[in-house]
């Protein structure tokens, strides 16, 4: 049974207002709320909250209708991204939130004391591999996705750019883990952080044929409970988002500072 108690509301302004009043049950009695919608960088918190077994409530964050950019989300998620998440039980038992998926993972390794190694060698391969995560595989192949996918115009150099850049990346993934069962050596959040997106290398224009440990590494992910249970979530508004509607467009590759 997921361990995911999913709230009937779908309107993250609503559940961030009732996060906002407070419930009756002591702080380390409430679960963790998670502001989710079911891509990568969400993905990433799911699979660590089922991993380590903590409680979560899913409060979705309609991204193609504007809820990332509510007041009430924003005091939560500054950058108007999701995931982020709420812990009633944060540091000396007070409230706390945190965004930016790499940021959320380390701070439940720390909660939970799992995934995240104290013993300073196993503890900074976690980090390189999570930075590595963050500040590449999810960029680079985020803009594979939308030149092959979203953008008006087919630009062969961005396709090319961004395809052939993914492409270097999984081969970077494959070639260490030819010599390491997971990334870190030992299952962790970088794996974690790196799993979604692999999951979706088709629409990145890559074949994991080519790349042997990297699917061994992605086949033996997919198969822990843990992790169906993280990718069986169902928001039921995501999959009738119509990425063709001019509105829908306009809400996530339209913005400027606001």
């Amino acid at each position: 049974m997921n361990r995911a108690r999913r709230t009937s509301k779908n309107k993250a302004t609503a559940a961030i207002k009732q996060t906002a009043a407070g419930r009756d049950a002591p702080p380390r009695d409430k679960p963790i709320e998670l502001y989710y919608w079911p891509t990568p960088n969400g993905w990433k918190i799911s699979i660590m909250l089922e991993e380590c077994g903590l409680p979560y409530v899913v409060r979705p964050v309609d991204i193609s209708k504007g809820e990332q950019f509510a007041p009430e989300f924003l005091a939560i998620s500054p950058n108007n991204r999701m995931p982020a998440i709420v812990d009633p039980a944060g540091p000396g038992g007070r409230p706390i939130a945190v965004f930016e998926s790499g940021a959320i993972l380390q701070y439940l390794g720390r909660k939970s004391g799992k995934f995240y190694p104290l013993e300073e060698r196993a503890h900074v391969a976690v980090e390189e591999w999570l930075y590595w995560q963050v500040g590449g595989l999810g960029p680079m192949a985020g803009q594979a996705v939308h030149f092959r996918r979203y953008a008006p115009q087919e630009i062969f150099y961005a396709i090319a750019r961004y395809t052939d850049e993914v492409n270097r990346l999984y081969g970077v993934m494959n070639a260490r883990l030819a010599q390491h069962e997971f990334l870190a050596g030992r299952y962790s959040i970088a794996d974690m952080a790196c799993v979604g997106w692999v999951r979706l290398a088709e629409r990145q224009g890559q074949d994991l044929g080519e790349f042997p440990y990297l699917r061994r590494w992605f086949e033996t992910i997919r198969a822990r409970p843990a992790v169906k249970r993280a990718f069986a979530i169902r928001i039921a508004a995501a999959s009738s988002v119509d990425m063709r509607d001019p509105k829908v467009r306009a809400v996530l590759f339209g913005q400027r500072a606001r």
